[in-house]
């Protein structure tokens, strides 16, 4: 099989001929990655692995010229430098100084779904046809907490409830637009949608269930619609312990379970899969904040036995890292998980 065509075996529950696997790391693990075994490139890694890459798709940015370190949403970031690399910190948020709505409106501009040109999108995906094309989708909390800042944008569920409904309602439309753009000029070729916020901490949601159902859930529905409506497949990524968020989303359409961080409460792998596996497809589970980072070779094979055993029972598994592997994972631990994926995932 093609990777396109392992992945849609999976998401349609028919069986591939292997459980498929797909990569995820920062740029300082994949360095590493690439000095280990000598490769020139991480397509070159994607081949000796047998990992089935993906292709991502999005319109190119032609709005208004953005200040260096901003974005187009006004938010500025720094990159932070921690003891193995650095990750871009967001450090301005354009709309914490706001307490009304009024205020927002006056005093700031929202993108627009024409500040993004998708022309060369059939261009860009010539030649991957066999591949996985993922685009659009919503990501419009994770956005917010930039806006506003991060312990405002939780804390405005309660605090500035108006605030929230508006900016998120302006946040659902930009996405869901780019969306069915992105359909449009490539229709047929996308396979999958992400729609990503992040709800969990490593013991319980961040935010209660009542909010997500007001504020969130119908932006979300919307844009799940319009992605189905498409042929494609929607990927629900949210870390943490989210357990009692899977009903609502699985009602709402969402297809595939990502990243599946088994270590977090109520998370466990044998109960996931008994409870939801008849709606969802599991896509990770290989726990970074362990396993990959501190295990040995034969800690990070056992998991990928286990996961393949227990997520892919009867189908419905794609191997996958939870989140992006980090810098302090040894390089052959993932060579490790790859290589038993391979070994064992033949069904």
């Amino acid at each position: 099989m093609t990777s396109r065509e392992r992945w849609e075996a999976v998401l349609t529950r028919q069986t591939p001929d292997r459980v498929p696997m797909s990569y995820g790391a920062t740029k300082e693990a994949t360095d590493k990655l690439l000095e280990h075994m000598s490769l020139p490139d991480l397509d070159a890694v994607f081949e000796r692995l047998h990992i089935d890459q993906v292709v991502g798709v999005g319109g190119k940015y032609v709005g208004p010229e953005v200040t260096e370190g901003e974005n187009c949403f006004g938010c500025r970031f720094v990159n932070a430098s921690y003891e193995l690399g650095s990750y871009w910190e967001c450090v301005h948020a354009p709309l914490a100084e706001f307490n009304t709505v009024e205020e927002i409106e006056a005093n700031y501009t929202w993108p627009e779904p024409d500040w993004w040109d998708y022309s060369s999108l059939p261009q860009e995906i010539k030649g991957n046809e066999h591949l996985p094309i993922t685009g659009g989708g919503c990501s419009v909390h994770l956005v917010y907490c930039q806006l506003r800042g991060l312990e405002q944008g939780f804390a405005d569920f309660l605090e500035y409830p108006e605030i929230v409904s508006y900016c998120l309602d302006k946040l659902f439309e930009l996405d869901y637009q780019r969306t069915v753009r992105i359909v449009e000029t490539i229709p047929g070729a996308l396979q999958y949608s992400f729609v990503a916020e992040d709800f969990g901490s490593q013991e319980s949601l961040l935010c209660s269930t009542d909010h997500i159902d007001e504020f969130l859930m119908p932006g979300m529905k919307r844009t799940i619609d319009v992605i189905h409506q498409a042929g494609a497949h929607v990927l629900f990524h949210s870390d943490g312990a989210i357990r009692p968020l899977l009903k609502s989303m699985i009602d709402a359409g969402i297809d595939v379970l990502n990243p599946v961080q088994w270590r977090c409460a109520g998370m466990e792998r044998e109960g996931l899969k008994a409870d939801f596996g008849d709606d969802l497809i599991f896509h990770g589970g290989m726990d970074n904040q362990q396993t990959m980072a501190f295990g040995t070779v034969e800690d990070v094979r056992q998991e990928v036995h286990d996961n393949i055993a227990i997520l892919g029972d009867g189908g419905g598994y794609i191997l996958a890292p939870c989140h992006n592997i980090q810098a302090i994972t040894p390089p052959e631990n993932i060579v490790a998980l790859y290589e038993q994926g391979y070994e064992e995932g033949w069904l």
